[in-house]
């Protein structure tokens, strides 16, 4: 199908070198052209991954051995301030 297209001079000098180097026609290049575009707009139009989806395949693989890291950790992030504390006020 015929197609027209204007194009500024430096674009066109840099179409004209291109198929000078590579020796494909200017309708070959411009397809290209137009589908690498087209694939590079459809991943980033892709939806974004939340931080769930991106850690999914990771949640749960972990394994503590029976210890519960989780347990006591306020007590134990206080003692820690208050020990830093002491140790500037006696020197």
């Amino acid at each position: 199908m015929p197609f027209s297209l204007r194009l500024d001079p430096e674009t066109e000098a840099l179409l004209r070198r291109l198929t000078a180097r590579t020796g494909r026609s200017k309708s070959q290049v411009v397809r290209e052209a137009v589908a690498q575009y087209a694939a590079g707009t459809a991943e980033a139009e892709a939806p974004a991954q939340t931080a769930y989806d991106r850690l999914k395949p990771y949640i749960g693989t972990v394994s503590t051995s029976g210890a519960n890291y989780s347990q006591n950790t306020h007590e134990k992030y206080g003692a820690l301030l208050r020990n830093k504390h002491r140790a500037r006020r006696t020197r």
